[in-house]
């Protein structure tokens, strides 16, 4: 299942606004940066989420989609043990996600966070 979509945006605002006002997407969560600057929007796309970021975990391009695609996981641990033995190299990871790379390099997150926990 499709946990939730990350786009890099150079306007974060702008995004939100298109799809959240625009096309009718609920918003979720936005963070600021450390200056309060808005760097991120989180909006609910049923029964996925969709990312609206000024910056992407993982290696990759600075500019462009820089798009990340995020499938939904019980255990990062498991997860952590199951690509060691396939030899998949985890390139990045916060608490709640693993980034690794499919074989045509495209960026991919395996994600426990729960969006309705909060």
């Amino acid at each position: 299942m499709i946990h939730h979509v990350a786009l890099r945006v150079a306007d974060v605002e702008r995004s939100r606004a298109f799809y959240s006002d625009l096309l009718g997407l609920r918003e979720l969560r936005r963070f600021e940066d450390a200056g309060g600057a808005l760097r991120s929007v989180w909006l609910r796309a049923d029964p996925a989420v969709l990312m609206l970021e000024t910056q992407l975990k993982g290696a990759g391009p600075e500019d462009g989609s820089g798009h990340v695609l995020a499938l939904a996981v019980h255990s990062l641990h498991e997860w952590e043990e199951r690509l060691q033995a396939a030899g998949v190299k985890i390139e990045d990871r916060t608490a709640y996600t693993l980034y690794l790379r499919d074989p045509d390099g495209h960026r991919v997150g395996l994600s426990v966070y729960r969006f309705d926990s909060r």
